[in-house]
C-alpha cells in the first residue's frame, strides 16, 4: 500500500460512545418526536412575529391542537418506519424516509385546513406554519442522524487509514462498488473521490457526486495522483486492466489496485468492503483461463470410492476441495505429513459436514501399508499427485527422488491393478519432456511404467483392466515451492528478489485449473494417454517479479533490487512440454492434447526400473542417475554434479 494517507488519532474518552450497541427504536422516536415538537412550536412563534394584521393567539392555549398535530406524525413516522433505522449507519434512505413521512402528514394538513375552513370559516395551521415546519422538521432530524454517524465514524477512525479511492469504470458493476462504498458499512476506510472511464464522452460528467475522469497518461499524472491513493477494478474488468498496460499505467503513478471478488448472484454471494484486497499475481495471468464441463467427471465419481495421494499438498489439497462438489461415496486422503493433514482434515470438517472423507497416514513408498489402505476401502479411482517436486533438492537427493516419484508410483499402480481400480490418473510435470534434471528424469520414468504397464495388460487382459491416465502441466502459480509465494516473502522483507536469470521463462496455471485438467483427464482417458495442456505464452520470471513488486507499491530496482544468482543445478531456462519426437492430437476440449509419445516394452523397462529402484535403496547417487539415463537416454544433467554421466 502507498504509505502517505492520512491517519486519525482521537482520544481514549469516547471509547465508551463507542461500544455502545444500538439505541431502542423507542428512544429514536422520542427524539424524533422532541425535535418535531420543537420544530412546530418553532414554526408557530416565526409566523406569530411576521403576522401584520391579527393578534397571534398565545401558545399556551395552542396546546391541544399541537398534540393531535405531533401524534398524527408520529403515525407517519410509523408507516414510513423513519426511525427503525441504525442512527451511526443513517443514508440517503433515511432521508428519504423523513422527507416523505413529513411531506405526507404536512399535505394532509393541508387538505384538512381546507376542509375544517369550509364548515368554520377557520383554519388548524396557517400555509406559513406548516412550511416553516416542513422545512425545520427535516433538517432536525436529518442533522440528528447525520451528526450521530459523523461523530460515530469519527470516533472510530482512532488509527484507521483513510484511502482516497477511484473506480475503474463507470458501468452498472462500478455503480455497485460505488454504492458500497457509501453504504452504511463503510466504515470510513476508503473515501471515494471520483471514477475513471476510458470512454471520452464520460468525462467531466457527475456520478453519485462525483467527478469522472477520461483514463489519458496526462491526467493520471496530473489529476489522478494527486487525488487518490488506490484504484478499485471491478472483477470484470481486470482482463482489460492487464491486457491494455491500463494496470502498468496506474502503478507507475504509486496508484496501488484493488479489486473483489465478482458477485454470484445465483448463489447470494456480494461482495463486502472487508473483502476489497490488492490484486494478485494469480490474477494477473496472460491468458484466458480454462474451463470445462463437469458432467462427464460428475457421471464418473457418483457413489465412487475415490483415493487422493499426496492429499495434504497444494496440488493435492486443490483436487480434494474439487471433488467435493460431486457426489462421491468416500473420499479417502493419503499423505505422509501429519501435520498439514490433520489441518486439512479439519478445514473439510468444518465446510463439508455432510460429506463422507476419511484420512490414512501412510506413505507410498510403503509397500506393506499401501496394500492394506487399498484392501480396506477399494478405491474405484485414483488420483496420484504424491511427489516429491523440488528440482534443486532433487538433484542433491536423487535417490529420494526415486523412492517417492518411481517406486511409490510403481507400488500404487501395480496395487491398482490387484484390487481392480477403475481409473488411476498421474500428475506428472513438463520437467519430464527433455528432462535436465534428476526430478523431471524420475516422472518421466513414471509415466513410462504406468504407461507401459497399461499397454502390457490391455494386451493380455482383452482391456479389462485399470486405465491408467498422466496429466502433464507446468509450473503452478501459488503452489507449495513455487517462485510466487518465495517472491512475495522477499517483497515483505525489503528485497532483494532473487532471479536465477534474465531470459529464465516459465510456463505457469492456476492451481484450480491445474486440478481441473486432472479430473477431466481422469473422465476422458481411455487409457494409456498422457494429457497436455495449452499453458498460453510463457512468462519471464524476471517480469513477473517486476510485476509483483510493482502491485506491492516498490519501484523495481530502485526500492525492491532484483539480484541474478544463477541456474540452480538440474535447472534449465525454458522448460517443454513435449519432447521433439512427440506430436500432439486433438481431443473435443480445445485447450487439450493428448501426446504421441515413445512406446516401451514393459518387460525390458521393468528390469531397468527393478534395477534403478534397487540402486535407490542402497543410496547409491551416480548408479542411480546413470541408470535414469539409461532409461530415459534424452535426460542431460545441466549445471549439475552428474553432468560427467553424459559424457
Amino acid at each position: 500500500m502507498p504509505k502517505n494517507y492520512t491517519v486519525f488519532n482521537k482520544s481514549d474518552f469516547f471509547d465508551n460512545f463507542v461500544s455502545l450497541k444500538y439505541l431502542p427504536r423507542w428512544v429514536v422516536l422520542v427524539i424524533d418526536v422532541i425535535l418535531s415538537v420543537s420544530a412546530l412550536i418553532i414554526a408557530i412563534l416565526l409566523e406569530d412575529r411576521i403576522r401584520i394584521s391579527a393578534e397571534a393567539t398565545p401558545l399556551i392555549d395552542q396546546w391541544q391542537k399541537i398534540v393531535v398535530f405531533v401524534l398524527l406524525q408520529v403515525v407517519f413516522y410509523r408507516i414510513f418506519h423513519t426511525y427503525s433505522g441504525v442512527l451511526r449507519y443513517s443514508s440517503f434512505v433515511d432521508a428519504q424516509k423523513i422527507l416523505m413521512a413529513i411531506s405526507v402528514h404536512v399535505l394532509m394538513y393541508v387538505l384538512v385546513n381546507l376542509f375544517y375552513h369550509t364548515f368554520t370559516l377557520r383554519i388548524l395551521f396557517t400555509f406559513t406554519e406548516l412550511l416553516i415546519y416542513s422545512i425545520l422538521a427535516f433538517v432536525f432530524l436529518f442533522l440528528l442522524r447525520l451528526t450521530v454517524k459523523t461523530l460515530y465514524d469519527f470516533i472510530t477512525q482512532r488509527g484507521e487509514v483513510i484511502i482516497p479511492v477511484m473506480i475503474y469504470g463507470t458501468k452498472s458493476a462500478a455503480i455497485g462498488i460505488a454504492k458500497m462504498l457509501m453504504s452504511e458499512q463503510v466504515g470510513s476506510k476508503y473515501e471515494l473521490v471520483g471514477f475513471i472511464d476510458d470512454d471520452k464522452s464520460a468525462s467531466e460528467k457527475m456520478i453519485m457526486g462525483v467527478r469522472v475522469y477520461h483514463l489519458q497518461d496526462n491526467i493520471i499524472h496530473n489529476v489522478i495522483k494527486k487525488k487518490a491513493k488506490a484504484i478499485i477494478v471491478s472483477p470484470l474488468k481486470l482482463n482489460q486492466v492487464n491486457s491494455m498496460n491500463i494496470l502498468e499505467k496506474f502503478i507507475d503513478n504509486n496508484l496501488t489496485v484493488l479489486s473483489l471478488p465478482p458477485m454470484n448472484i445465483w448463489k447470494n454471494e456480494i461482495p463486502t468492503i472487508g473483502q476489497i484486497k490488492s490484486i494478485q499475481i494469480e490474477e494477473l495471468l496472460e491468458r484466458p483461463q480454462i474451463t470445462i464441463s463437469t458432467e462427464n467427471i460428475a457421471a464418473q465419481l457418483r457413489d465412487k470410492v475415490v483415493l487422493v495421494t499426496g492429499a495434504a499438498g497444494s496440488i493435492g489439497s486443490e483436487i480434494v476441495m474439487q471433488l467435493m462438489n460431486f457426489d462421491t461415496k468416500l473420499i479417502v486422503l493419503l499423505d505422509m505429513a501429519e501435520s498439514p493433514m490433520h489441518t486439512l482434515k479439519l478445514e473439510l470438517q468444518e465446510k463439508f459436514e455432510d460429506k463422507n472423507v476419511t484420512v490414512f497416514l501412510g506413505d507410498v513408498r510403503n509397500k506393506e501399508r499401501m496394500d492394506f489402505m487399498m484392501d480396506l476401502y477399494r478405491p474405484d479411482m485414483i488420483y496420484h499427485a504424491a511427489a516429491y517436486k523440488h528440482v534443486p533438492m532433487m538433484e542433491d537427493y536423487p535417490v529420494e527422488s526415486v523412492q517417492v516419484n518411481v517406486l511409490g508410483t510403481k507400488i500404487l499402480a501395480d496395487l491398482a491393478v490387484k484390487y481392480k481400480v477403475e481409473r488411476f490418473v498421474m500428475v506428472s510435470t513438463d520437467k519430464a519432456v527433455n528432462p535436465t534434471n534428476v526430478m523431471g528424469a524420475s516422472k518421466r520414468i513414471a509415466e513410462i511404467y504406468v504407461q507401459s504397464l497399461y499397454r502390457k495388460l490391455h494386451a493380455t487382459m482383452n482391456g479389462s483392466t485399470t486405465k491408467f491416465i498422466t496429466t502433464r502441466f507446468g509450473n503452478v502459480l501459488g503452489s507449495n515451492g513455487s517462485v510466487i509465494p518465495y517472491f512475495k516473502k522477499q517483497i515483505e522483507h525489503g528485497g532483494p528478489v532473487t532471479v536465477t536469470h534474465p531470459e529464465i521463462i516459465r510456463y505457469f496455471m492456476t492451481i484450480p485449473e491445474a486440478c481441473m485438467l486432472v479430473l477431466e483427464a481422469g473422465s476422458m482417458g481411455h487409457g494409456g494417454e498422457i494429457y497436455i495442456f495449452d499453458m498460453g505464452k510463457p512468462v519471464k520470471i524476471v517480469d513477473l517479479a517486476r510485476k509483483m513488486i510493482r502491485l506491492a507499491g516498490y519501484i523495481p530496482e530502485e526500492e525492491i533490487k532484483i539480484v541474478y544468482t544463477g541456474l540452480r543445478p538440474g535447472e534449465k531456462l525454458y522448460e517443454e512440454l513435449l519432447n521433439k519426437k512427440e506430436q500432439t492430437q486433438s481431443t473435443h476440449h480445445p485447450k487439450i492434447m493428448v501426446a504421441n509419445v515413445q512406446l516401451y516394452d514393459y518387460d525390458k523397462v521393468s528390469l531397468l526400473i527393478d534395477k534403478l529402484i534397487n540402486y535407490s535403496k542402497l543410496c547409491k547417487d551416480y548408479l542411480t542417475v546413470s541408470t535414469m539415463k539409461k532409461i530415459v537416454p534424452e535426460f542431460k544433467s545441466k549445471n549439475s554434479l552428474y553432468e560427467r554421466l553424459d559424457i
